[in-house]
């Protein structure tokens, strides 16, 4: 499993975002997955993360390793998802599984009767690189 970065804003904000959303059962299964990847979390001062990691709000080119199919997304919070925009929440699977990965890593989400395997193919963007703290 590779490591998962995280700033400590991002890191804080997600803590509150679980307290918020932990008793919305539409949110369950996503919330316990998100604590997972928490609990595993290498914790960054912003200015010190790599620019090769997915961060909130981080744009990411990814490509799902069974079909080829490559896209762009940006990771945000649910309030901010659009995924008509490529806005995908961080509540999503693929949110959840891309956060704190660099560039080349492999990451795999499951759902009923199948898994999906993704490469992170490229930051496009990310806030801590640009000078802005999220």
């Amino acid at each position: 499993m590779n490591p998962m970065y995280l700033t400590k804003e991002d890191y804080q904000k997600l803590i509150q975002l679980i307290q918020v959303k932990k008793h919305q059962q539409d949110f369950s299964p996503s919330i316990h997955r998100l604590k997972q990847e928490l609990n595993r979390a290498l914790l960054q001062p912003a200015e010190s993360i790599p620019p090769n990691v997915v961060t909130m709000n981080s744009r990411v080119r990814v490509k799902e390793l069974n079909s080829r199919n490559e896209m762009t997304v940006t990771i945000v919070y649910p309030n901010e998802a659009d995924f008509n925009a490529g806005k995908i929440s961080i509540l999503s699977p693929l949110g959840t599984a891309v956060l704190g990965s660099q560039e080349g890593d492999e990451v795999v989400w499951t759902a009923p009767y199948c898994k999906f395997i993704y490469r992170v193919k490229e930051v496009l963007y990310q806030p801590e690189a640009a000078g802005l703290i999220t």
